[in-house]
This record gives C-alpha cells, structure tokens and sequence, in this order.
C-alpha cells in the first residue's frame, strides 16, 4: 500500500458496526475506525449519549484508503449500494438522527466527488436519496468495544441477521475490489 499519499473519508450508513464491516473487506482500505461525529454536544461523546439521539452526532466510520488501489468514488459507490440512501434518519431497524446517512469531506475535491456520486446513484433508486454532505468537523473514536466488531463478534445475532446479508451484498456487487 502507498503509505505516502493516503486518503480518508468519514462515512455514517446507520450502524457503524455494519459500515466498519463492510470496508474492513475493501482492497486498498488500511484502516477503519468506527466513532462519531456531526454533533453540537461539547466534549467526547459516548455510545450510550449517542444513543439517546439528543448529541447530533452520527455513528460514522473513517475510512482511510490509498487511492492508488481504490478511488473515492469506488469507495462511495460501495458506501452508496451497500447501505439505504433513501431512508432519513434510519437503516433497518436503527431509528434516530445518529443512524443517518452521510458523508463527511475533508476538503472540496472530496465534496464534489460526494456530489457526483449522489447524483449517479439516484437512477438507481426508486425513493429519492436523502445522504447528508458537510464538511468533517470533529472525529471521535468510539469506545473500544465497537471496534473491529465483526471481526470479534461474528457469531453474535445482531452480526448474523444485519451484517452478513450486507456483506453478502458487497460481495454480490463489489467482488472485484474486495481484498
């Protein structure tokens, strides 16, 4: 991997433990760290705040790629087709402003690569897409615990019930850029 020229996104699809599974599989993906951000509650948040929906943050994961294996736009369209879009506020079951969509740049060539990829995805869509893209403000990493979830709860329900039909998508639509 080009460790020289590293790119990172911060992405929220609903629960970051389904979002963190999904790129932890994409080549050229180095590093993902589920956390929380978007938010106007001051100091570091918990899940358990989180949860509550009264912070404003999202559960997010930051992705940080090397575009020289795999673009941003690769990255989104993944982001796009392997979460619902068109749902605001809510994936699945997960209900409240912490599960929606987003995505948050980092600078203005990631913004207009966002809004190109929106605008793409929409034929693809019955509903109209409602992903939220505003600048990156500040990033915090979620508890221990959440991360690498998947990876050590695979047998857990939430992981076989939710994660592994999106993964089996991943696989189904992006078998090509999985590492």
């Amino acid at each position: 991997m080009n460790t020289n020229n590293p790119e990172t996104i911060t992405l929220g699809g609903g629960c970051f433990w389904c979002t963190e599974a999904v790129f932890q599989k994409v080549k050229g993906v180095s590093s993902v760290i589920s956390g929380y951000t978007g938010g106007t509650a001051p100091g570091k948040p918990t899940y358990r705040e989180i949860c509550s929906g009264l912070t404003g943050h999202a559960e997010v994961v930051q992705i940080t790629f090397d575009p020289s294996i795999i673009s941003l736009t690769d990255i989104l369209e993944i982001f796009m087709t392997t979460h619902d879009p068109t749902t605001l506020n809510r994936q699945g079951a997960d209900v409240g402003t912490q599960y929606r969509s987003v995505i948050y740049h980092n600078n203005e060539d990631q913004r207009k690569t966002a809004i190109e990829v929106v605008n793409k995805m929409a034929s693809f869509y019955q509903d109209p897409i409602v992903t939220e893209i505003s600048p990156l403000g500040p990033f915090y990493e979620a508890e221990d615990y959440h991360q690498d979830y998947y990876k050590n709860n695979s047998e857990q329900g939430y992981c076989q019930v939710v994660i592994n039909p999106k993964l089996a998508k991943l696989r189904k639509l992006h078998y090509e850029k999985l590492a």
